[in-house]
């Protein structure tokens, strides 16, 4: 009897932007160093990124810190909706998860439609990027942001009295 093979889910292109590399790469680093699986998975996710700059034409799709990402794994959970962070800026709201953690490491540097495996309590899953923002969900910013070379108006118009 021939045993069960398993399909093999090849790695997706993942890029870090410069910005956010030296600290992820420092934070990944001293986790590894302490036996941390999590620090151990997101070094080696480092170690085989692109790194591209601030400004590159891809970022908007990008994943990366601070990024709203709307995913779903292979467990059959509804799809989710995440706020990537750095570790100490993490607080008890579960819309915000640390980079530090499985799902955090397995969704730095993926853009919208790729799929990454990802090992939690010993159990592989596999996380597919939906959608990828910038601003949270369903939140409209109060002001908008002047553009280099606009002058910054702060003015919110007329109010009701």
């Amino acid at each position: 009897m021939k045993p069960k093979e398993c399909a093999v889910l090849p790695l997706p292109r993942i890029a870090l932007i410069a910005s956010d590399y030296p600290r992820l790469e420092q934070l990944a680093r001293r986790a590894a160093e302490k036996g941390d699986l999590d620090g151990i998975f997101l070094m080696g996710e480092i170690n085989r990124a692109e790194i591209v700059p601030d400004e590159s034409d891809d970022l908007r799709s990008l994943v990366t810190v601070g990024s709203w990402v709307t995913y779903c794994t292979n467990r059959g959970a509804p799809p989710g909706t995440v706020q990537l962070m750095w570790p100490e800026e993490c607080s008890s709201d579960p819309a915000r998860i640390s980079v530090l953690t499985p799902l955090g490491a397995a969704l730095i540097g993926l853009k919208a439609g790729d799929q990454m495996p990802y090992v939690v309590a010993g159990c592989l899953n596999v996380v597919r990027v939906q959608n990828v923002t910038r601003s949270g969900p369903n939140v409209v910013p109060l002001f908008r942001r002047a553009r280099r070379g606009e002058p910054f108006d702060d003015d919110p118009g007329p109010t009701a009295a």
